[in-house]
């Protein structure tokens, strides 16, 4: 959700019920992202919570302005933030790393974490190898913090599903990119609203960086260049700005349209409390249903 997830549309989350997060992926300073962190909190008076992309060169000095801007939650991804847990906490941050794997999130345990997502290779951008039917109880076994699903959730079947491995909450992405609030160019919205259930595809692994999204040109070219073993610097050069271009310039041939495997899902643009609040009752509907089907 990098340069998606801006401080305006992680407020409309929060305003809509959700836990809006701000994505620092985008952001190339600590002090771009202190604005960041203010403007959100100007527009909300509701929890919010601000991603860490720990590959980001100022990921130190952003790490210390979450903590002096007292954000109320902090997710991590791309890395291990042990260091950074201790300030945190002393600051009132809560603490969720995203985990792909049950070995990081006991690692993540033993250094004081409140809670922990675990992501399945269904989501969009970057990506583990385990699904998420597979990861999350894994990782609920064992670990005794909260444990909140991700990856392959967009509607009320897949968040029953989700409460019924035992998750205590859900994140979701993909589906909010056809929200109305969500800034993306408006071609990105039409590629994901067209896109069917196998229309996505990770690249990525043969330099272990898997990025899973809507498969067009650049892919095709990317996908061809791994095979011949290219270089990190062949495959970085072709995709270099491409999440900018398909954000902003709506370039969809030639640009990173990131996006889980439930875009196939996605049939129409709506404002993101319509998409929170059918989720969840959908979710609650079909809980019912299996209980009653159990009994």
């Amino acid at each position: 959700m990098a340069n998606i997830a801006t401080a305006q549309f992680a407020a409309a989350c929060s305003n809509a019920g959700a836990l809006g997060v701000i994505a620092s992926g985008g952001i190339f300073s600590a002090e771009d992202l202190r604005t960041q962190i203010r403007v959100c909190r100007s527009l909300t008076d509701k929890p919010f919570g601000v991603n860490l992309m720990l590959m980001n060169p100022s990921t130190d000095e952003m790490a210390k302005v979450i903590a002096e801007e007292k954000v109320p939650v902090v997710t991590t991804g791309a890395g291990n933030p042990g260091k950074y847990v201790a300030m945190w906490k002393e600051a009132g941050v809560k603490v969720f790393p995203v985990v792909a794997a049950t070995v990081l999130a006991k690692r993540l345990e033993r250094a004081g974490v409140d809670g922990l997502i675990a992501e399945g290779t269904e989501s969009g951008g970057h990506v583990g190898e385990m699904t998420t039917m597979a990861l999350v109880p894994q990782v609920i076994d064992a670990v005794n913090i909260p444990v909140i699903a991700a990856g392959g959730i967009a509607d009320g079947r897949q968040l029953a599903a989700a409460f019924s491995l035992g998750a205590c909450g859900a994140q979701i992405g993909t589906c909010l990119l056809v929200s109305d609030e969500c800034p993306v160019h408006e071609n990105y919205k039409q590629a994901l609203l067209k896109a069917k259930d196998s229309d996505t595809v990770v690249t990525g692994r043969s330099i272990g960086g898997p990025v899973r999204i809507l498969k067009n040109k650049m892919t095709r070219e990317y996908l061809q260049l791994e095979k011949k073993g290219a270089s990190l610097e062949e495959l970085e050069k072709l995709t270099l700005g491409g999440l900018r271009r398909a954000v902003f310039d709506g370039d969809t041939e030639t640009g990173s349209v990131m996006a889980g495997q439930v875009a196939g899902m996605l049939k129409e643009e709506r404002p993101v409390r319509q998409i929170f609040e059918e989720l969840y009752a959908d979710g609650m509907r079909e809980l019912n249903a299996a209980a009653q089907r159990w009994n």
